[in-house]
């Protein structure tokens, strides 16, 4: 906790997420202490709690009610319970329960003044998430798994088996509630970790979980780097016109692969997209080949990208200045110069979804 703040630059004021299991009881009781004492390495810290009731099962706002309650007497203020209404999303339950939760925490951190929420994922959980995303044949951003440190959210035990927020728990004498949805063979995560992560420490041997941690913390490295550069490449690609974004296609094409996909994901998202999946990418990369259609090709989030080629665009050109192709070239003996595309482009149009 203490490493966890400070890398966060000592947040005065944070705020703790409890569901009332053994990882957030932990994570509410250890910060409890700092609480106590006023302070992290002499920087003052204050502790207030939240718990999030997401009424998706009987009783779970007594659960809700009785973990506030555990959190005040831990020292804890103030201790708030935001009931939410989880929305289907399209992304399956686990992660409209997860959006739904995260948009309480951010009103509850800013109606409060908190800088930093505090969650209580552990090495287990992180190495559950990198095992679903190789599941799933997602890329580094997935396999990076959770980020110690994101915008606001802090996750200081990640470093923590969950063996060992339990005890935690029996030295502090708490008593967590068990969600039953954590052994519900009906979500992935929880068939990961009830069935198949047993029985890769039975046949692997004991580690896999701090190797799959790893994997994540080595992961992230790399995926930042990535990152930094394909923001820098894309903004200095990118052009604007009407609401659409496009990118000169020979520039594209020459990208190496991993900045090339990267590009073509923010270009999306820049005009209100949602982070595209690779089969779509790949969709939507293949227009740069020149083969077949130039589209458009359909991304999540009402996003058309589509290519236009330089034939088309003089042809654009003739229609709206009223003379011949030639003309739109910019032959100097024909009236004035005028600037002529290099090369094609490709173009990313966000189109509002038709009312039903």
């Amino acid at each position: 906790m203490q490493n966890g703040l400070a890398s966060a630059g000592y947040p005065s004021h944070v705020l703790v997420a409890c569901s009332g299991g053994p990882d957030s009881l932990a994570l509410a009781a250890i910060a409890a202490y700092f609480a106590r004492r006023g302070h992290v390495d002499g920087h003052t810290v204050s502790v207030a709690g939240v718990v999030v009731d997401h009424q998706l099962q009987p009783g779970s706002g007594e659960v809700a009610s009785r973990t506030a309650a555990v959190l005040r007497e831990l020292g804890l203020f103030p201790v708030e319970v935001r009931t939410v209404e989880v929305a289907a999303t399209g992304f399956g339950p686990e992660a409209a329960a997860r959006d739904a939760r995260h948009a309480a925490l951010e009103s509850a951190a800013d109606q409060l003044g908190c800088d930093a929420i505090l969650l209580g994922h552990t090495l287990d959980d992180q190495a559950e998430q990198v095992l679903l995303g190789l599941a799933r044949g997602s890329g580094t951003r997935s396999l990076a798994g959770m980020r110690p440190v994101r915008g606001r959210l802090l996750r200081p035990f990640l470093g923590l088996r969950r063996e060992e927020t339990l005890e935690i728990c029996r030295v502090e004498e708490l008593s967590p509630w068990h969600d039953p949805s954590n052994s519900d063979p009906a979500f992935a995560r929880s068939r990961t970790r009830v069935e198949v992560m047993p029985v890769l420490e039975e046949k692997l041997g004991p580690g896999v979980a701090e190797s799959l941690a790893r994997t994540a913390a080595i992961l992230q490295q790399d995926a930042d780097f990535l990152e930094d550069l394909a923001k820098e490449t894309y903004l200095s690609l990118v052009q604007r016109e009407s609401g659409d974004a496009w990118l000169p296609e020979d520039a594209v094409r020459e990208l190496p692969a991993a900045l090339r996909f990267r590009v073509i994901a923010k270009a999306a998202a820049d005009v209100g997209g949602q982070q595209p999946g690779y089969g779509r990418l790949q969709a939507a990369e293949a227009l740069l080949r020149r083969q077949g259609s130039a589209g458009p090709v359909e991304l999540p989030g009402h996003v058309s990208v589509y290519r236009l080629s330089l034939s088309d665009l003089e042809q654009k050109r003739s229609d709206t200045s009223g003379g011949s192709a030639a003309d739109a070239t910019g032959d100097p003996a024909k009236g004035g110069p005028r600037e002529a595309a290099r090369c094609g482009k490709l173009v990313f149009r966000h189109q509002k979804p038709s009312q039903q």
